[in-house]
């Protein structure tokens, strides 16, 4: 299945609004998707994520959402080197157990 192509937030914004105005001018939801050239599941995806958000509040959102993954992988790797430091420090560690460290532990 080839994936489609991958929209900007300020494009979809965009998208969304041209799409708003087709069905505010009378036509059907699926008429304005198709002049769009998007199917509806994604119309309704992007409304239910990017409804009422203007230009720079979207671009602003995947900025955020894209920290966020940045920080949670941050604390992830941050954590598993606590456990591991924790374990050596009591004396229960296996050898070997530093090449569990992300990086230089110590």
């Amino acid at each position: 299945m080839a994936r489609g192509k991958r929209y900007q937030p300020e494009q979809v914004v965009n998208l969304l609004r041209q799409i708003e105005v087709a069905v505010a001018n009378g036509k059907t939801t699926a008429q304005a998707c198709k002049e769009a050239e998007i199917v509806e599941q994604t119309y309704f995806g992007w409304r239910k994520e990017y409804g009422g958000l203007q230009v720079d509040q979207a671009k602003r959102w995947k900025e955020l959402e894209q920290e966020n993954a940045k920080l949670k992988r941050l604390v992830a790797e941050l954590s598993l080197d606590k456990l591991v430091l924790k374990d050596i420090a009591s004396g229960n560690s296996k050898p070997g157990a530093w090449a569990l460290c992300s990086r230089p532990c110590l």
